[in-house]
């Protein structure tokens, strides 16, 4: 299971028991839109090959408010 937890400046991963940082600049970057725009479904593809994605995406900009 992949855990997410944003905030302002990015998103803390874990990912199969390794964690790690994706800046809020990679993530713009890899994705073409503005932070706020970005949904966490996006983040999670960006992380792992095939994720099972649930519900509804959210945009980071509502989860960080």
């Amino acid at each position: 299971m992949t855990a997410l937890s944003f905030d302002e400046n990015g998103v803390d991963v874990v990912y199969e028991g390794t964690e790690f940082r994706l800046e809020k600049a990679l993530i713009e970057e890899a994705v073409g839109k503005s932070y706020p725009d970005v949904t966490d479904h996006e983040v999670l593809q960006m992380v792992e090959k095939n994720p099972s994605l649930g519900g509804e995406p959210r945009r980071i900009g509502d989860i960080v408010r």
